[in-house]
């Protein structure tokens, strides 16, 4: 999406629920390497890749994207020895979700990066951080973690937060103006969760106070309700 630019009225009737296509991908500088590593498939540096960041930073959303192409299933590394590590690995390709020390199986996790390596099929993990920093009890398991490729996803710039912004208010059904989207912008946290929980708070008080969205409305329930970075100055 493209910067925002000049006074406008941004109304997009999109599903409230937020798409994960391709096309709906928003990238910018903090999430070019990891865009790339997923375009790049399947000429990966390795078999099994992680993609690490914050919570709401992408890594779902770009493991949807490989998924299509790979034709990959998707599991909760929590529920990978539940699942079964062959028939996760059935069609060659897995993602493994949210992925965190001592938050999965390790026999099971074990098993399956050898089996990935003997099958010369595909995994890749999300993570909130990044696996070599994990605290493994498994040697042989902390060392084949410890070598993983892995990609960060960092806070986005500017251009980025506001392009999210603006589709996170459409992916709501909600039209707002450039001057608001700057106003929320400088006023939470950078990171892809903070504009996804300002934009839901924002839309649900909208309705429960039953008034437009609107800059002045934005100004009371951002300091009411988030706690907020200090205002910038406005161009």
């Amino acid at each position: 999406m493209n910067a925002l630019r000049g006074p406008r009225q941004l109304t997009l009737d999109l599903d409230h629920a937020e798409s994960f296509a391709r096309d709906d991908f928003l990238g910018g500088p903090s999430n070019a390497a990891a865009l790339t590593l997923i375009d790049a498939w399947p000429d990966w540096p390795n078999a099994t890749v992680a993609l690490v960041g914050p919570e709401g930073s992408g890594k779902s959303h770009l493991a949807s994207i490989w998924a299509a192409q790979a034709g990959a299933r998707c599991v909760a590394a929590r529920s990978l020895a539940d699942t079964g590590v062959p028939a996760a690995l059935a069609t060659g390709a897995l993602v493994v979700e949210d992925a965190a020390e001592a938050g999965f199986d390790e026999t099971a996790m074990f098993h399956l990066l050898n089996l990935t390596r003997e099958e010369g099929a595909y995994v890749l993990l999300t993570a909130r951080t990044a696996p070599a920093t994990w605290a493994i009890r498994t040697p042989d398991l902390a060392s084949r973690l410890k070598a993983l490729p892995a990609v960060a996803l960092a806070p986005p710039d500017d251009a980025l937060l506001r392009a999210l912004l603006v589709k996170l208010f459409a992916d709501r059904q909600l039209g707002v103006d450039e001057p608001l989207v700057g106003y929320v912008a400088t006023r939470i946290g950078r990171s892809f969760a903070d504009a996804r929980a300002a934009v839901a708070t924002l839309d649900q008080e909208a309705m429960r106070l039953k008034r437009p969205l609107t800059r002045a409305l934005a100004a009371e329930v951002l300091g009411r309700n988030l706690g907020h970075r200090p205002a910038l100055t406005e161009k």
